[in-house]
């Protein structure tokens, strides 16, 4: 599985991730190129190489005429809508900002469509996080892991006035999300970082077992005495780990009898878009022998937050009860088959360094059966078939 881990030793803003991805050897040309589809005006971008304690890296600047411009989510999705920019790009930048103004509107105690963004709303922001999301897409990573993230401390001046570092719209984005103290005493994560790293990571901690590719260095404005500020990126292929895999999940849970199926089932679509492990709904019995359904579902602490607001907007609930659980998973990775058809991936799962599950990508044999008009049980036994001559193959080269 093709990976991304953030080494975030001075905290991450917006500017520093897209300069330790450009460093990693994102083409800055390809960006600069696909930024101009946003259709927006008066900024230049500069990268230069800089030293931070005798490690060199990119500096990414973007130099804007602009007054300063307070743009509503709503106004920013509409900017990346009307764009020419690749659906996944689109898709990726409005998940970012609505993540952002669901935050801010918690701050303020406001609807996300309603927020306005003072920095964030400026057009180096607007540059930092589509730029961002059109280098993820390139790289077509499968999954992004960080360190626990620094924040930093004292005082930072904002339009809102001075505020106490981590700033009010940083401290909620990182709620659920391991962060670790600093000897430097300023703003090491900004609004634009956390939000980013909310939204791309899937997990914090330690780098995962993994063979390195390439490495990236992104450098931030100040030169900290204490430590170095930078941004390391690493790609790589992840390893499969020889045990089980024991992770936390949140369970949410709530009772309905009020609803029809059909928005159930729309429901669980939302969720599950939304990032959610699982979702499902199960048939109960509830009081007056009323008819109802249970729903439930598993999910990482960072959605927690967004995934409730979903349940509440989406469904008749007015309550969900949610705890902690362990899940244990096999160590898992995907590979691409060839198949007669074409390439599908198949997640492969291992237990003790043994493959003991295999599975064809549901979503790959769907598009081949759609395009070669074949069906689609044909397709999912072509790939297992791919995969039983393959796995044959290699065992013969060992003997």
């Amino acid at each position: 599985m093709r990976i991304l881990y953030f080494d975030s030793p001075s905290g991450i803003s917006g500017d520093m991730t897209m300069a330790a991805l450009i460093d990693l050897g994102v083409d800055i040309k390809k960006i600069k190129r696909e930024l101009k589809k946003l259709g927006l005006s008066n900024y230049t971008i500069k990268t230069t190489l800089e030293r931070r304690h005798a490690i060199e890296g990119v500096r990414f600047k973007v130099r804007t005429t602009e007054s300063k411009h307070h743009r509503t989510f709503k106004d920013i999705k509409k900017i990346i809508e009307k764009s020419k920019l690749a659906k996944e790009v689109k898709v990726l930048s409005i998940e970012i900002f609505k993540t952002l103004a669901i935050a801010e509107g918690s701050v303020h105690g406001i609807s996300a469509e309603k927020v306005h963004f003072h920095e964030v709303g400026a057009v180096d922001s607007i540059v930092d996080i589509v730029g961002v999301a059109i280098a993820i897409i390139d790289l077509k990573v499968d999954a992004i892991y960080s360190s626990p993230i620094p924040l930093g401390s004292g005082l930072v001046s904002t339009m809102h006035g001075t505020m106490p570092i981590p700033a009010p719209a940083t401290i909620e984005l990182m709620r659920g999300i391991p962060t670790k103290p600093s000897p430097v005493a300023m703003e090491l994560t900004t609004p634009t970082g956390a939000v980013i790293a909310k939204t791309l990571v899937k997990e914090f901690g330690p780098m995962p077992a993994m063979v390195i590719e390439k490495i990236g260095y992104g450098v931030g404005g100040k030169d900290f005495e204490e430590i170095p500020n930078i941004l390391r990126v690493v790609l790589g292929e992840m390893t499969a780990t020889p045990e089980s895999d024991s992770q936390s999940a949140i369970v949410l849970e709530t009772n309905i009898d009020d609803m029809t199926p059909e928005i159930g089932g729309y429901l669980i679509e939302r969720l599950l878009k939304e990032g959610a492990l699982d979702a499902y709904i199960t048939p109960v019995q509830m009081k007056k022998t009323r008819m109802g359904m249970l729903i439930t579902v598993i999910t990482e602490e960072k959605l927690k937050d967004s995934l409730l607001e979903v349940i509440f907007t989406e469904s008749t609930s007015i309550g969900v009860r949610s705890y902690r659980v362990e899940r244990d998973c096999l160590a898992r990775e995907i590979k691409m088959i060839k198949t007669p058809y074409g390439k599908v991936g198949v997640k492969l799962s291992y237990l003790n360094g043994r493959l003991v599950n295999s599975a064809p990508e549901y979503e790959d044999c769907k598009l081949l059966a759609e395009k070669k008009g074949i069906a689609l049980k044909e397709i999912m036994d072509s790939a297992r078939e791919s995969l039983r001559s393959r796995t044959q193959v290699k065992e013969k080269t060992r003997k």
